[in-house]
């Protein structure tokens, strides 16, 4: 690759230390590739490429006197909306904010800026990152890079286009039910879901975790290892502990007697796509042949317990935009009205069984875990939906059919990856899902690398488009 744009941020960082490249050059191939990439893709918000060049004269300055002030020094960088930088107001991708500028940077914004990255601005998510899609009051539609016809997921949208278009090798999500691992199946990319508590964020809030998004493993373990400290602002965060981030490789040998749960039936929600079978089963049947115990699986969810985090969620969404006046409820995303809006007649019971619900998937998830090193299982059930759809089925009574392989994880705490594993006929991309133990991220990702090695090479990243118009294709 000689475009400096797709090189990793190890490569880059290779590069500053011995001269070949400096932090200002990789920004304006980053800068420039934007420019060429974003008018079909819309991925940003407060884009600040004067901010980002100015950044990066500092850097290469600090590369010089060989005196560089963090491990992600001069590398490029984009955050999700929703997680604070200071002086930039926050949407949280609903036209019904009001945009005041932050006051200070949120824990894992705050990691990465101590830490040298060169921060190019923000990436876009849907109306209070409540889609698996780029659909926003706020921003405009964010497009896949691979096929500007199908969507690009969410709520990490942004991000997760943006990754696979060269936006910088570095990139900071969301996820409370997927929000960084769906978009990164989608768009064919790396990321983690953190243990709760092990990237600290403001507002905590459980099941919410910040996570790498990158496009290899080994990049997302970099930036873990900036991300993974604790902050007194999440009284949830995990203390300090000495995991060695970079320490991925498994030996050929290491794989023998792994055990490893295989999970194609989530117990509810949509089916899962042949492509996309096929492939997590292709996926399951190289870690066999790499000496790995493969072992199918039950549902670890139930229908009953979605139902209950689906009346929780719309409760507390319903609370949260009757708190808002009505000319400003109005600019909500009608999808997102019209969810939150059913639950204007749920009593406290309903609340109080709905969270109860969520437990009992935290359980479950965990209990059903316990045997293996890890689980795999796809991502998503579908390998890509219509951009202009705000989920899979496209229907706010059924809201969360598409989130029954990611959800579990979130109520449960446990760190989940996902993995490119392959393309469909079509072209789209599909994810291996490798779920691991609470606590045990550093786990996840060396099975995630050891997948990478199993694997190989996947095809070239998608390029910039020369037609004018976004449409050039619907999903299979």
């Amino acid at each position: 690759m000689t475009d400096p744009a797709l090189w990793s941020a190890l490569q880059l960082l290779q590069a500053y230390a011995q001269r070949r490249l400096s932090p200002r050059e990789a920004a304006a191939a980053v800068i420039a590739r934007i420019g060429r990439w974003e008018p079909h893709l819309h991925a940003t918000y407060a884009f600040d490429p004067e901010g980002a060049m100015a950044q990066a004269r500092d850097s290469e300055q600090r590369w010089q006197r060989g005196a560089p002030i963090g491990a992600l020094d001069g590398v490029p960088c984009m955050i999700k909306e929703n997680i604070a930088t200071r002086g930039v107001p926050v949407p949280l991708g609903t036209a019904a904010s009001l945009l005041n500028p932050a006051k200070q940077d949120a824990p894992p914004a705050a990691r990465l800026r101590e830490a040298g990255a060169l921060i190019l601005g923000k990436t876009t998510m849907p109306d209070y990152g409540m889609l698996t899609s780029a659909l926003s009051s706020f921003h405009a539609l964010t497009r896949n890079p691979w096929n500007l016809g199908w969507n690009p997921g969410g709520s990490s949208s942004g991000a997760g286009a943006g990754v696979a278009a060269g936006y910088g090798p570095l990139h900071l999500g969301t996820d409370i039910g997927g929000s960084v691992r769906l978009p990164a199946s989608l768009n064919g990319i790396v990321t983690l879901k953190p243990s709760l508590g092990r990237v600290p964020i403001d507002p905590p809030y459980p099941g919410r975790v910040a996570g790498p998004m990158t496009r290899s493993v080994a990049d997302a373990a970099l930036m873990m290892k900036v991300l993974a400290q604790p902050d007194m602002r999440d009284a949830m965060s995990l203390p300090q502990q000495p995991i060695d981030w970079q320490a991925l490789e498994i030996d050929a040998g290491d794989l023998k007697g792994l055990r490893l749960g295989l999970l194609l039936d989530a117990g509810w929600g949509l089916a899962v796509a042949p492509a996309v079978r096929e492939a997590i089963e292709a996926a399951a049947r190289a870690f066999e042949a790499a000496g790995a115990i493969v072992e199918p699986m039950p549902p670890i969810s139930t229908r009953e317990m979605i139902e209950g985090l689906d009346r929780f969620w719309r409760l507390r969404c319903w609370l949260d935009l009757q708190s808002l006046p009505a000319e400003r409820r109005q600019r909500v995303l009608p999808y997102i009205r019209r969810w939150a809006e059913a639950a204007a007649g749920y009593s406290a019971a309903d609340a109080f069984t709905g969270y109860s619900q969520m437990a009992a998937m935290r359980d479950s998830a965990v209990r059903a875990t316990r045997a293996y090193d890890a689980v795999l299982s796809p991502t998503m059930p579908v390998a890509s939906f219509p951009a202009d759809w705000p989920s899979p089925q496209n229907d706010a009574d059924r809201p969360f059919e598409h989130i029954a392989f990611t959800v579990p994880y979130n109520m449960s705490e446990q760190p989940a990856a996902t993995v490119p594993c392959g393309f469909s006929p079509a072209g789209e991309p599909i994810g291996l899902q490798i779920a691991g133990r609470r606590h045990d991220d550093l786990g996840v990702l060396r099975i995630a690398r050891a997948w990478e090695r199993l694997r190989g090479p996947l095809r070239a990243w998608p390029e910039p488009p020369h037609l004018p118009s976004p449409e050039r294709g619907k999903p299979t």
